[in-house]
Order: structure tokens, then C-alpha cells, then sequence
């Protein structure tokens, strides 16, 4: 088997530059997100230090980055608890979609992207990045606090949301008719109806299926399972996210707990492929022209997230600092919002300056988000003590 140098050196030195990264950002007790888009940003094309021989295997990683985080947000849930509080969060999720719309789409508008565009822009500013913002969680050791389940149900209702949104945008996008449009939505839906039913019903079978006393075993069924239905969802017209979640959502009790343990290194890894494929995505020189517009929308749409996080916790019962934490978690955009523009923005068609906008758009809430997120409510974090002399 022939070992590419090029291959291996660079992943040897991106992995490098991302433990540094995750160093730092550990002493201050931050998130090590915005530094791992930022260096994704400095090795992607047209960067300081571009390694494009590591391109594919980060592309590929960052697949399955999107399976292990979802999967293990899953997890911490059961079916149970997840169907009432999404019963209970409906009202939240109504006035996210209102409120992180309309900045999208009068942009959009402004801007002269016409229809398709339009719906499209109005979709990268709605969509949170559920990614992101569930390694956010995790990071800043929030998943107990009182307001995790309405940012959580407000995530998963938008998760649930794109598998009908998405095949509308495509067949916009393809010029398609309203039968083809309702058709789709129509496929969606019932494809999410029976997801749902049978994690309800049969989920409890999947901890017998997966169990076993040999962590290597256990390790390999989890993900295994979870990547051939994260494959089937996306093949059914529904995100690999959602897929992935209802599988962790399906095991419950201890075995969830040593699942969550189990998996932890191999979603770190996988994770941070993810946030840095964002970043190696993005040729620098294509966000400055349209960077102006992007901070400006990105300030707007921050400001509707903050009163989504607002209103909802609010519902819940938190306070405001539980209120604020809301907010600005739920201001990053991420995943969903690249993939909406890579349906609608191809080279040389009426909506490319779509793509760098969107992209310098979901770039800027991708590190400031998180940074906001902490600058509102900083974990407390250890510091380093002296040894005692003897």
C-alpha cells in the first residue's frame, strides 16, 4: 500500500496547529471553535499555509464529525423526554422562523437576488448551526442548565424543519413546478413521520442490538449503526443529522452513559475535521469584497436570535442569564446554512455572489458566536497552582 508523504505531513501538521489551538483556548476556558475556523481559514486555497493534499481526508472527517456530535446530543435524551419538551417548544419554534427569516429575506430583496435567492438568503439566516452549537454546550459544560433543552428543541425543530425546506429550495432552484414542490415536501414529511414512529416504538431494541462488554465492540456497532442510518436519511430526503440524533435518542439508561464515554475521542477528532472543512472551504480574497454586507446582516440576525433565546427561555422559567445564554448560543450558523448555498449558488449562474456572502456571513457568526456565547456567561476555570516546597 503506497503512504503519501504529502498526506501524511500535512495532516501531521494540521492536527498540530489544532491541539496548539485547543491548548490555548483550554487555559481561558473557551471554546476551541473560532480558532479551529480560523486555521481551517489559513490552510484552505488562497490562505498563508495552503495544504491541499489534506483537503479530501478533512472533507470526509467532516461527515462524519456531523454524525458523532448529533449522535452523542442524542444521547443525552430519551425518547420521552425529547417528544414532550419538542411538544412544549412549538410556539419558540414558530417565532425563530419569523424572527431569523425576515433578515435574510429583505436582504435578499435589497440585494435583487429574486425568488430563489430570496428563500435562500432567508434560510442561511434562520438555520442555527446544531454542530456547533451542541460542542458549544458540551465546551462551556452547559448541557444541565435550565435553558439546554429549549436551545435544544429550537435546534431540533429547525433540524426537522430543512427536510422540508430543502427540497422546496432544490426544486426552486431546478425551476420545478408546484406539484414537483409539494410532492417533495409530501416525501419529506412522511419520511420524518416514520423515523419518529419507529424510534418511539422500537428504539429500545437498538441498546440490545449495540451492547457488548468489549469496548472495541461497542465502539463499532454505535457508529456503524449510526453512519448506515445517518446514509438512509440522507437518501430519503431528510439531513444524516437527524438520523444520527434519533439513533442516540433511542438508547437510554447506563448503556447511554458508557456510550457517551465510549465515542467521546472519536467525535473530538471527527468534530474538529468539521469546523476546520468550514474554514478550508473559504478562499479568503472572495469574503472581502462582500464582508461589509455580511457583518452588517450578521449583526441584524444576531439581534432576532437573542430575542428567540429571549422569548423561549423565558417560557421555560430562566432567568436572565439563562435568557442571554439562549440568545447568543443560538446566534451561530454553521452546516446547513453552506449546504443551502451550495443548492442554489453554482459558478456563473444569476445568484453566485450568494455564495461569498453567505459563506463571509455564516464565517463571522462561526467565531463570534462562540465567543459571545462565552463573554455572556464565562465557565469558571482552574487555575494552575504552585507545589508546595518541600
Amino acid at each position: 500500500m503506497h503512504t503519501s508523504v504529502a498526506l501524511l505531513m500535512e495532516l501531521g501538521i494540521v492536527l498540530a496547529a489544532l491541539g496548539a489551538a485547543g491548548t490555548l483556548t483550554r487555559r481561558f476556558g473557551v471554546s476551541p471553535v473560532p480558532l479551529y475556523l480560523l486555521v481551517g481559514l489559513a490552510m484552505g486555497e488562497g490562505g498563508l499555509a495552503p495544504l491541499p493534499a489534506a483537503g479530501e481526508f478533512v472533507e470526509v472527517g467532516a461527515s462524519i464529525g456531523v454524525v458523532l456530535l448529533l449522535l452523542s446530543l442524542g444521547l443525552e435524551f430519551s425518547v420521552e423526554e425529547f417528544t414532550v419538551t419538542l411538544r412544549r417548544h412549538v410556539p419558540s419554534g414558530l417565532v425563530d422562523l419569523v424572527a431569523n427569516a425576515a433578515p435574510g429575506a429583505v436582504a435578499g430583496w435589497l440585494l435583487g437576488l429574486g425568488g430563489t435567492g430570496i428563500v435562500a438568503l432567508a434560510g442561511v439566516t434562520w438555520v442555527s448551526s446544531s454542530t456547533i452549537v451542541s460542542r458549544l454546550l458540551d465546551d462551556l459544560h452547559r448541557l444541565g442548565y435550565r435553558e439546554t433543552p429549549v436551545v435544544l428543541s429550537i435546534l431540533l425543530l429547525e433540524d426537522f424543519a430543512m427536510a422540508v425546506y430543502l427540497p422546496v429550495l432544490t426544486v426552486l432552484a431546478a425551476g420545478g413546478g408546484v406539484l414537483r414542490g409539494v410532492a417533495s415536501v409530501a416525501v419529506a414529511l412522511g419520511v420524518l413521520a416514520v423515523a419518529l414512529v419507529a424510534s418511539h416504538r422500537w428504539g429500545h431494541r437498538v441498546g440490545h442490538l449495540v451492547d457488548d462488554r468489549d469496548t472495541e465492540q461497542l465502539l463499532l456497532r454505535i457508529v456503524g449503526l449510526a453512519l448506515i442510518v445517518a446514509a438512509a436519511a440522507e437518501l430519503a430526503g431528510t439531513s444524516a443529522a437527524v438520523g444520527a440524533f434519533l439513533v442516540g435518542l433511542a438508547v437510554t439508561g447506563p448503556l447511554a452513559g458508557r456510550l457517551r464515554t465510549v465515542i467521546a475521542p472519536l467525535r473530538d477528532l471527527f468534530a474538529a475535521a468539521f469546523f476546520l472543512a468550514i474554514g478550508l472551504s473559504v478562499p479568503p480574497a472572495s469574503l472581502v469584497p462582500l464582508l461589509p454586507v455580511a457583518l452588517l446582516l450578521a449583526v441584524v440576525s444576531t439581534g432576532t436570535k437573542m430575542l428567540t433565546g429571549w422569548y423561549a427561555a423565558a417560557r421555560q422559567g430562566s432567568g436572565l442569564r439563562g435568557k442571554l445564554r439562549a440568545g447568543t448560543v443560538l446566534s451561530v450558523r454553521g452546516e446547513f446554512s453552506i449546504i443551502i448555498v451550495g443548492l442554489v449558488a453554482l459558478p456563473g449562474s444569476p445568484l453566485g455572489p450568494l455564495g461569498p456572502l453567505a459563506t463571509a456571513y455564516v464565517l463571522v457568526l462561526a467565531v463570534a458566536g462562540p465567543l459571545l456565547t462565552w463573554w455572556v456567561s464565562p465557565p469558571s476555570v482552574p487555575r494552575f497552582r504552585a507545589r508546595p516546597s518541600r
